[in-house]
Order: C-alpha cells, then structure tokens, then sequence
C-alpha cells in the first residue's frame, strides 16, 4: 500500500475567492506597493527586490534578451532559458546588463586605430559612442558617428576625427545620476564621460539613458544602475553555463527543472554558493514543504513551486505526478513562515504555472506567494523571441514548453528523459507591446488589493480572506444569460490583460 493516501482533493487558484475587507481612504491604487523581494539577501540589497511581483518564464518561446530588458525596465524580470547554448544564454544577459542605463562600462578604442577597424566594432556592438583612452586607461578623447564617414575617412586614423579631451565636457568622481545630468542639461551634450583624480575613464552617462529611467520609474537595477538580468541553469552543464553567466554579469542564478526535490538540484545549488557566493539562486520547483526545507538548507534563496499546472505543461497527464497550485502554495508557505519565525530568514516564493489571469495572480499573492512566474501572459507580447504569423485572420504567435517535442534538442537536460514528452505546443492570439499591457494588469492587481483593505504584499499575506467557491459560484461570477455578440464572447476566455 502506498505510504500515504490523501483523500481530501488539491486545490487550484480558480478555486478561491478574495473576501472585501475595510478600505481606508489612503487605500488607493497611487499608494499601494507591489514591491517584493525575488529573493533573500543578508544584507536587504534594493537589487534584489521587484517592483512588479511577476517575471517570465525560463521558456524558449517567451523570455529573450528583449523581454529581459523590457521587463525590468517594467519592474519586474525575464528569466533567460537555458535550452541553448551556455555561450548563447551568457550574451543574452550581457545584452541585458549592457543596455544603456546610468553609468555605463563602455567599448574604448585607441588613438591610433583606423576609422575602418573602429566601424566594424561598431557594426558588432551597435554603439555608436566610443571614447578614446591610451595605454593606460586614461581617457584622451571621444568620437561619436557624427564625427566621421566610414566611405570617406575609412583610411582615417581616431586621433584625425576625434573631439579631443579639452574640448570635451567630463566629469571627474562623480557617483550620483542627478549630478551628472546636471552637467549635462547645463553643457547641452547628449554624452558625459566620467574620469578619476588621474583622468582615468570610468563610465560614460548618457542623457537619453538617464530620461530613459526617468520614464520608467519602477524599473529594476544594480548599483550600478545597470538593469537586473536573472538566467536559468540545469543541472547538468551547470558547472560550465555559471561560469559564463557570471561573467555576463548575470544578478540571480534560477535552476530549471519540473522536479527540484533531488539531489542533483542539491548539488548544484551548493556548488554554485560555493563558488559563486555573490550570485543567489532560486530553487525548484516543488510541491511539498520537505522540497522546500530541502532546498533551502542546500542554500537557496528564493523557491519555485507548482507542477503540472501550466497551460502547455502535461506532466499531470503523463507521470501522475503534480498538485492544484493553491494546495501547494498554502502548504509551502506554512514552512516557510515557520523558518523565518525560526531562523529570521524569510524565503520568497514564486508561484509557476497556471497563473492564467489577474485574479490568478491576486490569489496567489494573498495565499502567501511574494511573486507569480507566468508564460502564456508573456508569449503572446512584441517582445516575445518568436515571430508574428497570421491564422484565421488572427495575428499570433507560437507557444511551446520546454518538455515538447519541438524543444527535444534541450529536454533530456532538464528532465532527465527524452522517451516522452511533458509539454505541448501551440500558439497564442498576439496582444502588442508589453507596456500597453502590464499596467492594466498591474492595476487589476492594486484594485484587488485596494478592495481588500491593503497597502502592500506583506499585508495582503497578513489579512486577505478567502473562500472556497462552488463551480456555480465560480459561473455565476462570469457574464451570464445575455447575448453579447461575437466581440463580447472574446472576454469568456481571459489571459490576463
């Protein structure tokens, strides 16, 4: 006989419903905030924070480098997959962090190379801004596209073209943002260069980077205002992917896999906090509080739970094995709370597969969840890796797990089988840009909350009140016994706008 039989039926988030609370006056959407952390830090560093509490899925079909940099600058983050090469996976983050922002580590070129040479890196990087430094490092001038003619001065040496360091505005030790923009709007260049006591080049601010975090406020960074960039690992090839990742800079480390209870991810958690203590890693998935006291003591910081449960995801149908994501998120945050009372430590949880609207994702907050993992909502952006195609006069864009016959190539790796699959593929309806998204779902998120007498994430796990509901319960709160014409049918099958 198995040595444990459950009767009482696990639950999904559709199954729940938010009970009103109290709502104060100061209770409103401008002054809720939806600030959580994506993972523990001893030291309760800001970059480890996210201002959204959802990021993307580690899916081939969903978080490439432009979701990474879009949604950060968003507030929230992409997880880079790993079905792909460790070298591929490491450019992606580098993309991310070398997106302009603030104070950035720029390509130098020297005095003498030739106009022709200088291009080709340009035509590489996609900068089109290099300062000029000599053999030691210090900074002797700058030369932007406006200052030559690849077709004209190709023959051309820097030093012939270049603005030189005394007609150059520069800024010397400067750490704050707001100094240097002030330099800027006041000496109306678009560039300005930052040098040590010894005229040594330190960073390079641009004026449209910093009106560009001007305009995203919410957006996610180091200290060094770089944006934040999260990458997955199996635990395979880890010991060869880390490396790279770290040296792209990579902020968060999340192991990809639909079973974390094991050894194997064990292992390469201790291995990676071995070797790599800077980087926190992000654990999982599990179901079960022992797989979430298991992988926090072999140090990781943050824990994926769920299985089964995602729109693409068929590991229910065909191992057996998963639970009802409500289930699972109210029994691991049960240890988890217990752990923080016991040990001061407070471990996030995300919440990964079948998030499939807002309410979802207000549900799983308020059971105790500091952030949902989402695919399926994210798939369907601009900045989605896929291409756009065109079926039944609907635009769309493919969709496919990481356990699917089309991501063969990569499966054996993360679930340790290729003889069967554990995902699908198809596609889903494209909804645009993901900024002309996110905010209409963020503001469903503060409404619930705002609806709920709560000011922040740690209130809504304190005092939100659920219920269980009814399947006629669960109709009778959809639109009913009313025609609403072909448009009005399209809302019956939400995904989160």
């Amino acid at each position: 006989m198995a040595k444990s039989i459950n009767l009482e039926p696990s639950r999904t988030l559709m199954e729940f419903r938010l009970l009103p609370g109290f709502t104060k006056l100061a209770c409103n959407a401008a002054n809720i905030s939806l600030k959580t952390p994506l993972v523990y830090s001893a030291q309760n560093e800001d970059k480890y924070y996210l201002n959204v509490p959802i990021i993307s899925a580690a899916m081939q079909s969903v978080s490439g480098h432009k979701m990474g940099i879009e949604l950060a600058k968003l507030g929230g983050v992409a997880v880079i997959y790993c079905s792909q090469t460790a070298e591929s996976a490491a450019k992606m983050v580098a993309k991310i962090k070398n997106h302009k922002a603030g104070f950035v580590k720029p390509k130098t070129v020297k005095a003498n190379m030739k106009i022709s040479e200088m291009f080709k890196i340009r035509e590489e990087t996609g900068h089109s801004t290099f300062p000029v430094v000599d053999d030691n490092g210090v900074f002797v001038g700058l030369i932007s596209k406006w200052d030559y003619d690849v077709s004209l001065h190709a023959d051309c040496i820097v030093a012939d073209r270049m603005i030189k360091k005394e007609n150059v505005e520069v800024g010397i030790g400067i750490t704050k943002l707001e100094k240097a923009n002030k330099i800027l709007l006041e000496s109306h260049k678009s560039v300005l260069p930052i040098l040590d006591a010894n005229g040594k080049l330190l960073h390079l601010v641009f004026r449209k980077d910093i009106n560009d975090q001007l305009d995203n406020p919410l957006e996610v960074h180091d200290e060094k205002k770089r944006l934040i960039a999260v990458a997955s690992v199996n635990t395979h090839d880890y010991k060869v992917r880390v490396p790279l990742l770290a040296e792209a800079n990579v902020d968060v480390i999340a192991i990809d896999s639909s079973d974390g209870h094991t050894e194997y991810q064990a292992d390469t958690i201790r291995w990676i906090s071995e070797n790599y203590p800077q980087i926190p890693v992000i654990g999982g998935n599990v179901i079960t509080k022992e797989g979430f006291l298991y992988l926090v003591e072999a140090g990781a910081k943050a824990i994926k739970v769920g299985m089964g449960g995602g729109s693409i995801c068929i590991t229910q149908e065909q191992k057996g094995t998963g639970r009802g994501l409500a289930t699972t998120i109210i029994d691991v945050v049960e240890a988890r709370d217990k752990y923080f009372q016991e040990t001061g430590i407070y471990i996030p949880i995300s919440a990964d597969g079948g998030v499939t609207s807002t309410k979802d994702v207000t549900i799983a907050l308020a059971l105790g969840a500091d952030y949902v993992m989402m695919g399926r909502y994210f798939a369907r952006m601009e900045e989605s890796p896929t291409n756009k195609i065109v079926i039944n006069n609907h635009v769309m864009k493919p969709y496919w797990g990481e356990g699917s016959a089309r991501a063969q190539q990569w499966k054996e790796k993360r679930y340790n089988q290729g003889k069967f699959v554990e995902g699908v593929e198809g596609f889903v309806e494209y909804a645009g840009r993901l900024r002309d998204n996110l905010p209409e779902t963020i503001a469903k998120i503060k409404a619930s909350m705002g609806t709920c007498g709560v000011m922040n994430i740690k209130e809504f796990h304190q005092n939100a009140e659920l219920e269980l509901v009814s399947a006629l319960s669960i109709r009778e709160g959809k639109a009913h016994d009313i025609y609403q014409g072909a448009e009005g049918n399209s809302n019956e099958n939400e995904t989160t706008n």
